[in-house]
């Protein structure tokens, strides 16, 4: 699994990176963005949890 932001579409309202720290941050820009290219072993559930946190659904998990 892929988890990906997209920067179109983000506001930059820090829901992904403090519902899963191990997946997503925050960039200069003040949006957030993957910081692995695969999801962790056993995360698998942390990550949708943040996709479907996110206000804008600026974030997928494929």
């Amino acid at each position: 699994m892929k988890p990906s932001v997209d920067q179109d579409l983000c506001i930059g309202c820090g829901v992904c990176p403090s519902v899963a720290p191990s997946m997503f941050d925050m960039n200069d820009d003040g949006k957030a963005y993957a910081i692995v290219d695969e999801v962790p072993a056993g995360e698998e559930d942390l990550a949708q949890e943040a996709a479907e946190s996110c206000p804008v659904a600026a974030i997928t998990v494929e």
